[in-house]
């Protein structure tokens, strides 16, 4: 293990970019992870989870009745829905479109998250994709317009295309994030794992993160036994050193 690790909490984050509690549950993360700033280090890794893996690559479908239809419920009920979601995601800063989305297959925005990981630009692409489906007009299901996020966002032009243009890059690294997430019994987003210990699902309260970052934090510091020892072994204290 090296220094790095044993003086950072790692956090797993499984996640889809269309997945709207990903993207509230990460805000709320990060809120807790600035509040504890300077007492405990986090080191963040986002993980790959396909929500909609059987979903057919290349074909868009507006979010609303794509939810009336996989839930049973009327398409009011699905619009009443992603008002709700716009209104949670605003409480955490976020800026959420709740009419006339869309949703498709996500399988080649992680292809190119683990790329963005490659490059040192996780987080960043991570983010960019997020604002791109959940609050831009345009659509991230085109690839035009993923390329151009993902320039946007730091990556080379040239590798971007090239990762589209070639399926097998980076599959083995999606697929086994996702074996991963099944072995450790998440069949759901967002996932938390913290310090490989602690497991969170769902997008939970600020607070709850806050709560769990310190616990895990607290046991991560090696506990300390104090050995007496002989009765003639000196030592100097606030008074200076006896002789």
């Amino acid at each position: 293990m090296t220094t790095l690790e044993k003086n950072t909490l790692r956090v797993d984050i499984w996640s889809d970019i269309a997945c709207p509690w990903c993207y509230v549950g990460k805000a709320r993360f990060d809120k807790a992870v600035q509040e504890l700033e300077g007492k405990v280090a986090v080191e963040v890794r986002h993980r790959s989870f396909e929500l909609d893996p059987n979903r057919e690559p290349g074909v868009a479908e507006a979010v609303v009745p794509m939810i009336a239809k996989k839930y049973g419920i009327s398409p009011a009920q699905a619009q009443a829905n992603e008002y709700k979601l716009g209104e949670l995601a605003q409480l955490e800063g976020l800026e959420y479109r709740t009419e006339n989305r869309d949703h498709g297959n996500t399988f080649d925005l992680h292809r190119l998250l683990h790329l963005a990981s490659d490059r040192g630009l996780e987080a960043e692409v991570w983010k960019a994709f997020y604002i791109a489906n959940f609050a831009d007009e345009a659509s991230i299901f085109d690839r035009e317009r993923v390329v151009a996020v993902s320039v946007a966002a730091g990556l080379d032009e040239a590798e971007v295309n090239a990762v589209l243009d070639n399926p097998e890059r980076y599959k083995d690294a999606v697929r086994a994030d996702e074996a991963e997430a099944a072995a450790l019994g998440a069949n759901g987003v967002p996932f938390f794992v913290i310090d490989e210990k602690y497991g969170v699902s769902g997008a939970q309260p600020t607070a709850l993160f806050t709560e769990i970052l310190e616990k895990a934090w607290d046991e991560k510091k090696p506990a300390i036994t104090t050995i007496a020892g002989a009765d003639d072994a000196e030592a100097c204290g606030p008074e200076g050193c006896a002789i």
